[in-house]
């Protein structure tokens, strides 16, 4: 081995062993524990190795509704975050105003404590006195129990998750926006060709790659959804497990009801769905980048 390439693998050692301690051993650990029935974790004992646990897990009601949650999250918070994320952007980029103080506002929940923005939302969602239903009010609306009733648990949750990922989207696509060049919109204006055609043919194409990846990366943070529930709803899962998802539900069977095995299972359910979701969306838009 030459030394240049020896050099090489002593800078990557430092971060390959974290890796491995703390990322490829847990998922190896939990794909073995999903197999173990009864699974003791002070001794190490366990009944036999099968498929009970995803026996169990998918027989479970809990999981079912966790599963049925997170997906719906998925869908709306997702392609909704994305979309608003990018007219804000677009708006940004369009030298108005104000520009870095907009930018600095927008990018504030990103670098903010979820836990506290989650109590802020509880005192905007609170069915008394919050600031939404005091908003709707004026359309004469009656007062919503966001977070009191099953009816409108998860819809809270999907409306607080949007506005709070927003941030990191909109920082991706100003970064793409800026890469385009300016030429291409001058000789649009030229050509006196109407905005809406701008943004698709210039705009959206231009910054595809950034689009792609927030896509990827918010579709794998939306399936591990846990903070934004745990913060919203004070530490449980919504009124009767309303807003109860996939991660909650490991958190529970793990922590609360020392069921190992299953909990290793969900985990590798929820693993193998985001897999091949993600696997699924970059051989659809071909990207490579």
């Amino acid at each position: 081995m030459e030394k240049k390439s020896m050099k090489g693998y002593l800078y990557l050692a430092p971060a390959l062993i974290i890796i491995l301690i703390f990322t490829i051993y847990p998922l190896i650990r939990a794909f073995m524990l999903s197999f173990m029935e009864d699974y003791n974790l002070v001794n190490g004992s366990y009944k036999g190795i099968n498929l009970e646990n995803y026996i169990d897990i998918f027989q479970d009601r809990h999981f079912i509704k966790a599963l049925t949650n997170t997906g719906i999250y998925v869908v709306f918070v997702v392609p909704c975050s994305i979309a608003l994320s990018l007219i804000i952007a677009v708006l940004l980029n369009s030298h108005i105003r104000f520009q870095g103080v907009f930018q600095t506002i927008f990018f504030l929940p990103y670098v903010t404590s979820t836990i506290a923005i989650g109590i802020v939302w509880g005192w905007i969602f609170n069915s008394d006195y919050g600031l939404l239903n005091q908003l709707l009010s004026w359309f004469g609306i009656k007062s919503i129990p966001w977070l009191t009733s099953k009816q409108y648990a998860l819809p809270s949750l999907i409306i607080f998750s949007i506005w709070k990922s927003m941030a990191f989207d909109i920082l991706i696509f100003l970064a793409g926006l800026q890469t385009i060049s300016e030429d291409l919109y001058n000789a649009a204006r030229v050509d006196s060709t109407p905005r809406w055609r701008v943004f698709w043919r210039i705009t959206v194409p231009g910054i595809g790659p950034m689009i792609s990846y927030a896509f990827v990366m918010g579709m794998i943070n939306a399936f591990k959804v846990y903070n934004e529930v745990y913060a919203l709803f004070r530490g449980k899962n919504g009124p009767a497990g309303s807003a109860n998802t996939v991660v909650f539900y490991i958190y529970d069977k793990f922590y609360n009801q020392s069921k190992y095995g299953e909990a290793s299972a969900a985990a590798v359910i929820l693993f193998l769905i985001v897999l091949g979701l993600t696997i699924i969306q970059r051989t659809l838009t071909g990207k490579k980048e």
